[in-house]
């Protein structure tokens, strides 16, 4: 039985539709909404900090290091959003211009951590051995000392500053991806696909790097999103403790710390700082936990 030309032009495409990528990526996304249903707010919370600390004049008016004294401890209004410091300044804004030096220290630390927690990572799981071994208990060690007190004793030997609570959040969570990364080496270590490329003359670097790399990128970066939360936490802990940017920097730790001492007549001034915080981590732990669904990753 022939068929028409309608009929014979309509079939293949409608085969050949039901696998588009495009297709399939739409039914991922909607699989994964249906799991994480606040992924969206994360994310567009995440984008208007990041918007704060790229353009903060264009999201406050007031210079965050000058107040009118008259002014001073005002509440939230339309004129003050997050109200005023002891000392006249608009608390909003420098809630903004503080989210440039909290998040830039906060993506020092984890770049920090993530470089060398890659390069412990793959020396141990690639080349074995008793370096496998030194390392391990090295990173056990670690492992087993609090972050914050082990930021703190860095920080003690390196100094104050907003750079140096970087680079001892940094230091901190160095053990957490050099694990991450062995186990992830050790698991591709001895796939079909590397020992072929073994056997085709390719040199341990290039091995690690276009093929191991290649397939632990997705953990690590899930496990990198998952640390940026932690890191804005103890970089503004250590801010509120004194260990940060002096003042009249606003710091989010330090914006926190200054308003302690006027909680009960200025409610605004360390709760409404502490909720910028607080969204901030929310917010990353699921974009986090979202991209652990998409590579199956487990903590």
């Amino acid at each position: 039985m022939s068929r028409g030309p309608s009929e014979a032009f309509f079939v293949p495409v409608t085969v050949a539709s039901t696998g588009l990528p495009g297709s399939r990526k739409i039914a991922a996304l909607g699989r994964l909404l249906l799991r994480r249903p606040l992924l969206p707010l994360g994310v567009a919370v995440l984008l208007l900090v990041l918007s704060w600390s790229v353009w903060p004049g264009v999201f406050s008016h007031y210079d965050p290091l000058l107040g009118v004294p008259a002014h001073a401890l005002q509440a939230p209004s339309v004129e003050h959003w997050f109200g005023t410091d002891h000392l006249g300044r608009d608390l909003y804004s420098r809630t903004v211009h503080g989210a440039s030096l909290s998040l830039r220290a906060t993506a020092l630390a984890v770049l920090i951590a993530l470089v060398a927690g890659i390069a412990l990572g793959i020396v141990a799981g690639f080349f074995g051995g008793p370096l496998d071994a030194i390392l391990m208990r090295l990173v056990e060690v670690l492992m087993a000392i609090p972050s914050l007190l082990l930021a703190m004793a860095v920080i003690t030997v390196l100094g104050f500053g907003t750079v140096n609570i970087a680079l001892a959040v940094g230091l901190s969570s160095v053990a957490t991806f050099a694990r991450l990364v062995r186990g992830e080496v050790l698991r591709w270590r001895t796939s079909t696909f590397v020992e072929a490329a073994a056997a085709c003359g390719a040199g341990p670097w290039s091995i690690i790097r276009r093929h191991i790399l290649a397939h632990a990128a997705g953990p690590v970066m899930a496990l990198a999103a998952l640390e940026f939360g932690s890191a804005v936490l103890s970089v503004s802990a250590l801010s509120f403790l004194g260990f940060g940017a002096p003042p009249p920097q606003p710091e989010w730790g330090l914006l926190i710390a200054e308003g302690r001492n006027y909680m009960i007549a200025a409610w605004w001034y360390t709760t409404l700082p502490g909720v910028v915080v607080a969204a901030v981590v929310l917010a990353t732990n699921q974009v986090a936990r979202a991209l652990q669904d998409r590579h199956g990753v487990r903590r």
